[in-house]
């Protein structure tokens, strides 16, 4: 849970592996310096809050140096795995699309001894990505258009009737099957159970349809959605919760809810062949320290994966209640989950995409 993608990840879905290869011979060679790393995210009000809660007291704390690029997510780091021209040392992904990745072979295995997460919530954490922000996919509403009677569930999401106006979706899988089941009846504890099957994934996709005579946009970033309520372009949409915080905080007339939301983690991984892979270890260990995670939630709603940073004292009560981490928030959420990317997530994006160009 988000991407930016500018002029060099263009560059590189246009080329084949070989000329890939050879457009980053030169810059691969030059970027492993002792004393410098380089860190890609998906940009926006997300990036920037882990540039200053994250990425620059941690190189500050190392004595080093941070490049920060925005990147288009695993797909990049595929090709240049492949092509054998890793510039990377270190990508934010979404939990599913690492795991997927992990299963590929596309990432190094992350070295727990070096890394300390003992006090970590156990399920942030995988072999090959460690957790960096929990957040939550929500329903997001415009408070102009429903000043009263909110939505509350994702069947409102979908009743045109009752809740008339302009809906945006991602244009992604990640996170959109899932409240398309629980609109349709599926309850949340069931709704992996559902997806296993090719019947299940037809059967959300097939709700989605329903409801995309009504979707005015589809969006494919962070920075996206969050604009899309702030000019007022949409009604109701899909997204991150930090990032309608923040749109909030700017003057978006936007709310959100945790109920029947999706309950997700961003991680830190390290590309295979990283030019500074020992470096980005050590590094990844920084960022995950409670003081320093601590940081994040001063600058977007996203709850730290490290249980200790509430133990800090960063970190008040009125603020910790609006995480998506805290007990009351959680309590109503569907947690997602990694088996069911790792396994179904290639079939069911192809699915979807069918059912976006049809």
């Amino acid at each position: 849970m988000k991407n930016v993608v500018f002029g060099t990840s263009k560059f590189i879905l246009g080329m084949t592996a070989g000329a890939v290869t050879a457009a980053f011979v030169t810059s691969a060679s030059t970027a492993a310096f002792a004393d410098q790393l380089t860190v890609a995210s998906w940009g926006g009000s997300y990036q920037d809050a882990q540039s200053k809660a994250l990425f620059q007291p941690a190189a500050k704390s190392m004595g080093i140096t941070i490049k920060e690029e925005t990147y288009g997510g695993m797909s990049e780091v595929r090709l240049m795995v492949k092509a054998g021209a890793v510039t990377k040392d270190i990508v934010a992904s979404g939990s599913g699309s690492a795991a997927r990745a992990a299963a590929e072979g596309l990432l190094e295995k992350l070295d727990y001894n070096i890394i300390d997460v003992s006090t970590f919530y156990p399920t942030l954490k995988t072999d090959y990505c460690v957790g960096g922000d929990v957040f939550s996919t929500v329903m997001a509403w415009n408070t102009k258009t429903y000043p009263d009677n909110a939505p509350k569930t994702w069947a409102d999401f979908w009743d045109v009737k009752k809740f008339p106006g302009k809906r945006a979706y991602r244009a992604k899988v990640a996170g959109a099957l899932e409240p398309a089941l629980m609109a349709d009846g599926v309850a949340p504890e069931d709704v992996y159970k559902v997806l296993a099957t090719e019947e299940g994934m037809e059967r959300a996709i097939n709700k989605i349809k329903e409801l995309k005579p009504h979707i005015a946009v589809w969006w494919e970033s962070g920075a996206q959605h969050a604009q899309l309520m702030k000019d007022g372009e949409v009604d109701m949409t899909t997204g991150w919760n930090g990032r309608f915080d923040v749109a909030a905080k700017d003057g978006a007339m936007v709310k959100y809810t945790f109920d029947q939301a999706l309950l997700d983690y961003d991680c830190f991984a390290i590309p295979k062949g990283a030019p500074n892979k020992d470096l980005a270890m050590k590094f990844l260990a920084e960022i995950s320290k409670p003081e320093i995670q601590a940081n994040l939630p001063k600058y977007i709603t996203y709850g730290p994966t490290n249980k200790a940073a509430y133990d800090t004292g960063k970190i008040d009560e009125k603020l910790a209640r609006m995480m998506p981490s805290h007990p009351d928030n959680a309590a109503m959420q569907l947690p997602v989950s990694l088996d069911w990317y790792s396994k179904h997530e290639q079939k069911a994006a192809a699915m979807y995409q069918d059912m976006l160009t049809e």
